[in-house]
Protein backbone atom coordinates (compact mmCIF):
# COMPACT_ATOMS: atom_id res chain seq x y z
CA UNK A 1 0.00 0.00 0.00
CA UNK A 2 1.50 3.22 -0.79
CA UNK A 3 1.39 6.19 1.63
CA UNK A 4 1.62 9.66 1.39
CA UNK A 5 2.51 12.53 2.76
CA UNK A 6 -0.81 14.66 4.51
CA UNK A 7 -2.65 17.07 2.90
CA UNK A 8 -6.33 18.47 3.43
CA UNK A 9 -8.02 15.81 2.33
CA UNK A 10 -10.86 17.37 -0.36
CA UNK A 11 -13.23 16.04 -2.76
CA UNK A 12 -10.67 16.38 -5.63
CA UNK A 13 -7.79 14.95 -3.82
CA UNK A 14 -9.89 11.74 -3.21
CA UNK A 15 -11.48 11.72 -6.30
CA UNK A 16 -7.83 11.60 -8.13
CA UNK A 17 -6.26 8.62 -5.87
CA UNK A 18 -4.87 5.53 -7.32
CA UNK A 19 -6.30 1.81 -6.32
CA UNK A 20 -3.99 0.83 -3.61
CA UNK A 21 -3.05 4.47 -1.83
CA UNK A 22 -3.69 5.98 1.51
CA UNK A 23 -3.22 9.55 2.30
CA UNK A 24 -3.61 11.08 5.71
CA UNK A 25 -5.01 14.32 6.83
CA UNK A 26 -3.35 17.62 7.52
CA UNK A 27 -5.90 18.82 10.13
CA UNK A 28 -7.26 15.61 11.94
CA UNK A 29 -4.48 13.47 13.25
CA UNK A 30 -5.62 9.81 12.16
CA UNK A 31 -7.64 10.27 9.95
CA UNK A 32 -7.52 9.26 6.11
CA UNK A 33 -8.44 7.77 3.04
CA UNK A 34 -7.59 4.08 1.87
CA UNK A 35 -8.08 3.73 -1.89
CA UNK A 36 -8.73 0.06 -2.81
CA UNK A 37 -9.46 -1.18 -6.82
CA UNK A 38 -13.13 -0.84 -6.23
CA UNK A 39 -13.75 1.43 -3.90
CA UNK A 40 -12.37 4.43 -1.69
CA UNK A 41 -13.04 4.69 2.28
CA UNK A 42 -12.33 6.87 4.81
CA UNK A 43 -11.12 5.83 7.62
CA UNK A 44 -9.78 7.20 11.80
CA UNK A 45 -6.36 5.25 12.84
CA UNK A 46 -5.70 5.55 16.38
CA UNK A 47 -5.12 3.95 19.11
CA UNK A 48 -7.86 2.69 21.59
CA UNK A 49 -6.56 1.34 24.98
CA UNK A 50 -3.17 1.23 24.19
CA UNK A 51 -4.01 -1.02 20.89
CA UNK A 52 -3.82 0.75 17.24
CA UNK A 53 -7.44 0.33 15.69
CA UNK A 54 -8.40 0.67 12.30
CA UNK A 55 -12.21 2.35 12.12
CA UNK A 56 -13.84 2.27 8.35
CA UNK A 57 -15.73 5.27 8.49
CA UNK A 58 -17.31 5.42 4.97
CA UNK A 59 -17.21 4.58 1.39
CA UNK A 60 -16.58 8.06 -0.73
CA UNK A 61 -19.82 9.49 -1.85
CA UNK A 62 -23.15 10.05 -0.55
CA UNK A 63 -23.76 10.47 2.83
CA UNK A 64 -20.26 10.86 3.08
CA UNK A 65 -17.93 13.87 1.96
CA UNK A 66 -15.10 14.70 3.13
CA UNK A 67 -15.98 17.40 5.31
CA UNK A 68 -19.00 14.51 6.96
CA UNK A 69 -16.07 12.04 7.54
CA UNK A 70 -13.64 14.60 9.11
CA UNK A 71 -16.00 15.61 11.41
CA UNK A 72 -17.82 11.79 12.39
CA UNK A 73 -13.64 11.19 13.04
CA UNK A 74 -13.64 14.23 15.24
CA UNK A 75 -16.60 12.85 16.93
CA UNK A 76 -15.27 9.25 17.56
CA UNK A 77 -12.07 10.84 18.97
CA UNK A 78 -13.91 12.58 21.14
CA UNK A 79 -15.28 9.65 22.56
CA UNK A 80 -11.97 7.98 22.62
CA UNK A 81 -10.71 10.84 24.76
CA UNK A 82 -13.67 10.39 27.01
CA UNK A 83 -12.76 6.99 28.05
CA UNK A 84 -15.27 5.10 25.60
CA UNK A 85 -14.55 2.51 22.69
CA UNK A 86 -16.69 3.53 19.67
CA UNK A 87 -15.68 0.13 17.88
CA UNK A 88 -17.33 -2.07 20.48
CA UNK A 89 -21.07 -2.38 19.28
CA UNK A 90 -19.11 -2.01 15.43
CA UNK A 91 -16.75 -4.87 16.28
CA UNK A 92 -19.69 -7.77 18.13
CA UNK A 93 -20.69 -8.75 14.91
CA UNK A 94 -17.64 -8.82 12.69
CA UNK A 95 -16.78 -11.79 11.31
CA UNK A 96 -12.73 -13.22 11.87
CA UNK A 97 -11.20 -15.35 9.19
CA UNK A 98 -11.13 -18.38 11.80
CA UNK A 99 -14.71 -18.41 12.10
CA UNK A 100 -15.02 -17.71 8.05
CA UNK A 101 -12.92 -20.73 7.50
CA UNK A 102 -14.78 -22.33 9.89
CA UNK A 103 -18.25 -21.37 7.87
CA UNK A 104 -16.72 -22.36 4.84
CA UNK A 105 -16.00 -25.89 5.38
CA UNK A 106 -19.46 -26.29 7.57
CA UNK A 107 -21.28 -24.64 4.95
CA UNK A 108 -19.85 -24.81 1.27
CA UNK A 109 -16.98 -27.19 1.27
CA UNK A 110 -18.56 -30.28 2.88
CA UNK A 111 -21.94 -29.72 0.96
CA UNK A 112 -20.11 -29.27 -2.79
CA UNK A 113 -17.05 -30.54 -2.82
CA UNK A 114 -15.11 -33.87 -2.56
CA UNK A 115 -13.67 -35.51 0.88
CA UNK A 116 -10.50 -35.26 -0.50
CA UNK A 117 -10.34 -31.33 -1.74
CA UNK A 118 -12.26 -30.42 1.30
CA UNK A 119 -9.73 -32.30 3.12
CA UNK A 120 -7.00 -30.50 1.35
CA UNK A 121 -8.84 -26.93 2.47
CA UNK A 122 -8.72 -27.90 5.41
CA UNK A 123 -4.73 -28.39 5.95
CA UNK A 124 -4.07 -25.28 3.93
CA UNK A 125 -6.77 -23.50 6.77
CA UNK A 126 -5.00 -24.83 9.29
CA UNK A 127 -1.27 -24.84 8.42
CA UNK A 128 -0.98 -21.20 6.65
CA UNK A 129 -4.34 -19.60 6.65
CA UNK A 130 -5.40 -19.62 10.68
CA UNK A 131 -1.63 -19.04 11.89
CA UNK A 132 -1.18 -15.81 9.71
CA UNK A 133 -4.52 -14.55 9.78
CA UNK A 134 -7.06 -16.18 11.99
CA UNK A 135 -7.45 -13.24 13.88
CA UNK A 136 -8.41 -10.53 11.65
CA UNK A 137 -11.29 -9.22 10.51
CA UNK A 138 -12.81 -10.54 7.39
CA UNK A 139 -14.17 -7.25 5.68
CA UNK A 140 -11.37 -5.89 6.51
CA UNK A 141 -8.70 -7.62 4.64
CA UNK A 142 -7.05 -5.79 2.19
CA UNK A 143 -4.72 -6.80 -0.98
CA UNK A 144 -2.22 -5.66 0.94
CA UNK A 145 -2.72 -8.20 3.48
CA UNK A 146 -2.82 -11.00 0.63
CA UNK A 147 0.47 -10.35 0.05
CA UNK A 148 1.67 -10.12 3.06
CA UNK A 149 0.57 -13.92 3.52
CA UNK A 150 1.29 -15.34 0.21
CA UNK A 151 5.21 -14.25 0.74
CA UNK A 152 4.94 -15.77 4.33
CA UNK A 153 3.62 -19.10 2.99
CA UNK A 154 6.21 -18.75 0.32
CA UNK A 155 9.23 -18.32 2.72
CA UNK A 156 8.23 -21.07 5.01
CA UNK A 157 7.20 -19.19 8.03
CA UNK A 158 3.90 -21.29 8.40
CA UNK A 159 6.56 -24.97 8.01
CA UNK A 160 6.27 -26.56 11.37
CA UNK A 161 8.88 -26.43 13.90
CA UNK A 162 9.04 -30.36 14.45
CA UNK A 163 8.13 -32.17 11.18
CA UNK A 164 8.21 -35.67 12.34
CA UNK A 165 5.61 -34.78 15.15
CA UNK A 166 3.57 -33.09 12.40
CA UNK A 167 3.75 -35.81 9.90
CA UNK A 168 2.36 -38.14 13.04
CA UNK A 169 -0.19 -35.94 13.89
CA UNK A 170 -1.50 -35.58 10.19
CA UNK A 171 -1.76 -39.35 9.91
CA UNK A 172 1.85 -39.86 7.40
CA UNK A 173 1.93 -38.25 4.18
CA UNK A 174 3.95 -34.96 3.36
CA UNK A 175 4.82 -32.33 5.55
CA UNK A 176 4.13 -28.64 3.56
CA UNK A 177 6.88 -26.53 4.83
CA UNK A 178 5.74 -23.96 2.17
CA UNK A 179 7.26 -22.56 -1.38
CA UNK A 180 5.06 -20.82 -4.36
CA UNK A 181 3.24 -23.63 -4.82
CA UNK A 182 2.06 -23.73 -1.79
CA UNK A 183 1.57 -20.28 -1.58
CA UNK A 184 -0.93 -20.65 -5.10
CA UNK A 185 -2.71 -22.97 -3.75
CA UNK A 186 -3.94 -20.94 -0.59
CA UNK A 187 -4.38 -17.97 -3.27
CA UNK A 188 -7.07 -20.15 -4.83
CA UNK A 189 -8.28 -21.33 -1.67
CA UNK A 190 -8.62 -18.00 -0.13
CA UNK A 191 -9.99 -16.95 -3.37
CA UNK A 192 -12.63 -18.92 -3.08
CA UNK A 193 -13.28 -18.15 0.69
CA UNK A 194 -13.90 -14.35 -0.11
CA UNK A 195 -16.24 -14.68 -2.79
CA UNK A 196 -18.44 -17.30 -0.53
CA UNK A 197 -17.85 -14.17 2.17
CA UNK A 198 -19.89 -11.53 -0.81
CA UNK A 199 -22.61 -13.93 -1.19
CA UNK A 200 -23.15 -13.87 2.48
CA UNK A 201 -23.06 -10.43 3.01
CA UNK A 202 -19.95 -10.84 4.94
CA UNK A 203 -18.03 -8.15 2.30
CA UNK A 204 -19.61 -5.98 -0.74
CA UNK A 205 -19.85 -7.23 -3.68
CA UNK A 206 -16.66 -7.35 -6.03
CA UNK A 207 -14.17 -6.53 -2.97
CA UNK A 208 -12.10 -10.10 -2.86
CA UNK A 209 -9.09 -8.99 -1.92
CA UNK A 210 -7.02 -12.26 -3.68
CA UNK A 211 -8.16 -11.01 -7.40
CA UNK A 212 -5.73 -8.68 -7.81
CA UNK A 213 -2.93 -10.46 -6.55
CA UNK A 214 -0.40 -12.45 -8.80
CA UNK A 215 -0.02 -16.02 -7.97
CA UNK A 216 3.96 -17.03 -8.19
CA UNK A 217 5.45 -18.47 -11.34
CA UNK A 218 6.19 -22.31 -11.03
CA UNK A 219 8.48 -24.17 -13.01
CA UNK A 220 6.98 -27.01 -15.13
CA UNK A 221 6.87 -30.15 -12.91
CA UNK A 222 6.50 -32.99 -15.36
CA UNK A 223 9.02 -35.30 -15.12
CA UNK A 224 8.80 -38.54 -17.93
CA UNK A 225 11.01 -41.92 -17.01
CA UNK A 226 12.96 -43.07 -19.43
CA UNK A 227 12.85 -46.79 -20.59
CA UNK A 228 16.27 -46.95 -18.59
CA UNK A 229 14.50 -45.61 -15.25
CA UNK A 230 11.55 -48.18 -15.49
CA UNK A 231 13.96 -51.35 -15.68
CA UNK A 232 15.51 -49.50 -12.91
CA UNK A 233 12.27 -48.82 -10.49
CA UNK A 234 10.77 -52.47 -11.78
CA UNK A 235 14.60 -53.94 -10.28
CA UNK A 236 14.42 -51.78 -7.18
CA UNK A 237 10.46 -53.04 -6.72
CA UNK A 238 11.68 -56.83 -7.03
CA UNK A 239 14.06 -56.70 -4.41
CA UNK A 240 12.53 -54.57 -1.96
CA UNK A 241 9.79 -57.43 -2.28
CA UNK A 242 11.85 -60.34 -2.02
CA UNK A 243 13.91 -58.69 0.96
CA UNK A 244 10.65 -57.63 2.78
CA UNK A 245 11.97 -53.62 2.63
CA UNK A 246 8.33 -52.55 2.22
CA UNK A 247 4.93 -53.70 2.55
CA UNK A 248 3.77 -55.94 -0.59
CA UNK A 249 1.24 -53.05 -0.97
CA UNK A 250 2.91 -50.55 -1.36
CA UNK A 251 4.79 -51.85 -3.42
CA UNK A 252 1.93 -53.63 -5.32
CA UNK A 253 0.36 -49.88 -5.04
CA UNK A 254 3.57 -48.32 -6.83
CA UNK A 255 3.40 -51.20 -9.58
CA UNK A 256 -0.55 -50.26 -10.04
CA UNK A 257 0.07 -46.61 -10.57
CA UNK A 258 2.87 -47.47 -13.22
CA UNK A 259 0.29 -49.77 -14.85
CA UNK A 260 -2.90 -48.03 -14.91
CA UNK A 261 -2.25 -44.35 -15.35
CA UNK A 262 -4.21 -44.24 -12.49
CA UNK A 263 -4.31 -41.26 -9.48
CA UNK A 264 -2.62 -42.25 -6.44
CA UNK A 265 -6.05 -41.29 -4.28
CA UNK A 266 -7.85 -43.63 -6.74
CA UNK A 267 -5.53 -46.44 -6.36
CA UNK A 268 -5.17 -45.82 -2.16
CA UNK A 269 -9.24 -45.97 -1.93
CA UNK A 270 -9.27 -48.92 -4.52
CA UNK A 271 -11.88 -51.24 -3.74
CA UNK A 272 -12.01 -54.98 -4.53
CA UNK A 273 -15.99 -54.63 -5.54
CA UNK A 274 -14.52 -51.83 -8.06
CA UNK A 275 -12.04 -54.27 -9.60
CA UNK A 276 -13.30 -56.46 -12.82
CA UNK A 277 -11.37 -58.82 -13.61
CA UNK A 278 -13.01 -60.56 -15.86
CA UNK A 279 -14.01 -57.27 -17.82
CA UNK A 280 -10.39 -55.97 -17.48
CA UNK A 281 -11.09 -52.75 -15.79
CA UNK A 282 -11.97 -50.79 -12.68
CA UNK A 283 -15.00 -49.43 -11.97
CA UNK A 284 -14.99 -46.45 -9.73
CA UNK A 285 -17.87 -44.80 -8.53
CA UNK A 286 -16.24 -41.56 -8.13
CA UNK A 287 -13.00 -39.89 -8.20
CA UNK A 288 -11.15 -36.78 -8.95
CA UNK A 289 -13.63 -36.52 -12.15
CA UNK A 290 -16.78 -38.43 -10.98
CA UNK A 291 -17.78 -41.97 -12.00
CA UNK A 292 -14.72 -43.30 -13.85
CA UNK A 293 -13.66 -46.62 -16.04
CA UNK A 294 -9.90 -47.37 -16.26
CA UNK A 295 -9.31 -50.24 -18.94
CA UNK A 296 -6.22 -52.35 -17.29
CA UNK A 297 -3.52 -54.03 -19.69
CA UNK A 298 -2.76 -57.76 -19.04
CA UNK A 299 0.11 -56.71 -16.55
CA UNK A 300 -2.26 -54.87 -14.52
CA UNK A 301 -4.42 -57.54 -14.13
CA UNK A 302 -2.22 -59.99 -12.95
CA UNK A 303 -0.94 -58.06 -10.40
CA UNK A 304 -4.25 -58.11 -9.23
CA UNK A 305 -4.12 -61.63 -8.71
CA UNK A 306 -1.26 -61.94 -6.80
CA UNK A 307 -2.34 -59.11 -4.29
CA UNK A 308 -3.66 -60.89 -1.27
CA UNK A 309 -7.31 -59.90 -0.08
CA UNK A 310 -8.51 -59.89 3.53
CA UNK A 311 -11.63 -60.78 4.64
CA UNK A 312 -12.13 -57.93 7.02
CA UNK A 313 -10.63 -55.80 4.58
CA UNK A 314 -12.46 -54.35 1.42
CA UNK A 315 -9.31 -52.34 0.17
CA UNK A 316 -6.57 -53.37 -2.70
CA UNK A 317 -4.02 -51.63 -0.88
CA UNK A 318 -4.59 -52.35 2.81
CA UNK A 319 -3.21 -50.20 5.45
CA UNK A 320 -1.83 -50.58 8.79
CA UNK A 321 -4.70 -49.80 10.73
CA UNK A 322 -7.83 -52.68 10.51
CA UNK A 323 -10.11 -52.58 7.79
CA UNK A 324 -8.54 -49.22 6.36
CA UNK A 325 -6.66 -48.51 3.16
CA UNK A 326 -3.24 -47.38 3.11
CA UNK A 327 -2.50 -43.66 3.72
CA UNK A 328 1.09 -42.75 3.53
CA UNK A 329 3.04 -43.55 -0.12
CA UNK A 330 5.39 -41.18 0.39
CA UNK A 331 7.60 -42.44 2.89
CA UNK A 332 7.92 -45.93 1.08
CA UNK A 333 8.19 -43.84 -2.58
CA UNK A 334 10.95 -42.02 -1.10
CA UNK A 335 13.31 -44.66 -0.17
CA UNK A 336 12.30 -46.63 -3.29
CA UNK A 337 13.24 -44.11 -5.99
CA UNK A 338 16.37 -43.48 -3.69
CA UNK A 339 17.53 -46.44 -4.31
CA UNK A 340 16.75 -46.15 -8.23
CA UNK A 341 18.27 -43.39 -8.59
CA UNK A 342 15.20 -41.19 -9.48
CA UNK A 343 15.11 -38.50 -6.32
CA UNK A 344 13.15 -35.86 -8.13
CA UNK A 345 10.29 -38.40 -9.55
CA UNK A 346 6.97 -37.68 -8.08
CA UNK A 347 4.60 -40.29 -7.72
CA UNK A 348 2.72 -38.13 -10.14
CA UNK A 349 5.17 -38.58 -12.06
CA UNK A 350 4.19 -41.66 -13.08
CA UNK A 351 0.76 -40.33 -14.55
CA UNK A 352 2.70 -38.73 -16.86
CA UNK A 353 5.29 -40.99 -17.81
CA UNK A 354 2.20 -43.43 -18.21
CA UNK A 355 0.88 -40.91 -21.16
CA UNK A 356 4.01 -39.96 -22.39
CA UNK A 357 4.90 -44.15 -23.20
CA UNK A 358 1.70 -43.59 -24.78
CA UNK A 359 2.40 -41.05 -27.37
CA UNK A 360 5.60 -42.84 -28.11
CA UNK A 361 3.80 -45.68 -29.21
CA UNK A 362 1.25 -43.66 -31.55
CA UNK A 363 -1.45 -43.21 -28.87
CA UNK A 364 -3.45 -40.14 -30.04
CA UNK A 365 -4.05 -37.27 -27.43
CA UNK A 366 -7.66 -38.07 -27.54
CA UNK A 367 -7.63 -42.19 -26.12
CA UNK A 368 -5.04 -40.83 -23.88
CA UNK A 369 -7.82 -38.29 -22.40
CA UNK A 370 -10.09 -41.40 -21.90
CA UNK A 371 -7.01 -43.36 -20.47
CA UNK A 372 -5.93 -41.37 -17.83
CA UNK A 373 -10.03 -40.11 -17.45
CA UNK A 374 -9.83 -35.84 -17.84
CA UNK A 375 -12.89 -34.51 -17.73
CA UNK A 376 -11.60 -31.56 -20.55
CA UNK A 377 -9.85 -31.85 -23.35
CA UNK A 378 -7.65 -28.98 -22.11
CA UNK A 379 -5.77 -31.00 -19.38
CA UNK A 380 -4.85 -33.34 -21.83
CA UNK A 381 -2.92 -31.06 -24.19
CA UNK A 382 -0.29 -30.58 -21.54
CA UNK A 383 0.97 -33.75 -23.61
CA UNK A 384 0.42 -31.94 -26.74
CA UNK A 385 4.06 -31.17 -27.42
CA UNK A 386 4.97 -34.60 -26.50
CA UNK A 387 2.86 -36.01 -29.94
CA UNK A 388 4.38 -33.12 -31.67
CA UNK A 389 7.68 -33.86 -31.32
CA UNK A 390 6.66 -37.85 -31.67
CA UNK A 391 5.30 -37.30 -35.14
CA UNK A 392 8.07 -34.88 -36.40
CA UNK A 393 10.49 -37.77 -35.31
CA UNK A 394 8.27 -40.24 -37.36
CA UNK A 395 8.24 -37.96 -39.99
CA UNK A 396 11.73 -37.90 -40.41
CA UNK A 397 11.79 -41.86 -40.06
CA UNK A 398 9.14 -42.01 -43.19
CA UNK A 399 10.93 -39.52 -45.16
CA UNK A 400 14.47 -40.93 -44.98
CA UNK A 401 13.09 -44.71 -46.12
CA UNK A 402 11.09 -42.68 -49.04
CA UNK A 403 14.32 -40.83 -49.95
CA UNK A 404 16.28 -43.51 -49.73
CA UNK A 405 13.75 -45.93 -52.28
CA UNK A 406 14.21 -43.04 -54.66
CA UNK A 407 17.65 -42.95 -54.83
CA UNK A 408 17.73 -39.46 -52.90
CA UNK A 409 20.52 -38.39 -50.33
CA UNK A 410 20.04 -38.59 -47.04
CA UNK A 411 18.81 -35.69 -44.88
CA UNK A 412 21.01 -33.73 -42.21
CA UNK A 413 19.14 -35.01 -39.54
CA UNK A 414 19.78 -39.00 -41.36
CA UNK A 415 23.63 -38.17 -41.39
CA UNK A 416 23.39 -37.59 -37.63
Amino acid sequence: MTKRSSVRITKRVVDELTPGTDIWDAEVKGFGVRAQANSKAYVLKTAILGRQRWITIGRHGSPWTPDAARSEALRLLGEIVQGHDPTEDKFADKIRIDELCRRYLEQYAIPKKKASSVALDSKNIANHVIPLMGNKFADLIKSSDIEVFKNAVKAGKTAPKNPRLKRRQQGGGIVVRGGPGVANRCLTLLHTIFNVAERWGIRPKGSNPVKDVTRYREAPKERYLTGDEFLRLGSVLDQFEKDGLESIYAIAAIRLLTLSGARLSEVLTLRWEHVQLDRRRLRLPDSKTGAKTIELAAAAIELLKTIPRLADNPFVIVGRRHGCHLVDLQRPWQRIRKEAGLSDVRIHDLRHSFASLAIRNGVSIQVIGKLLGHRSSETTLRYAHLADSYVAAESEKIGNLLSSALGSKPTVADSN
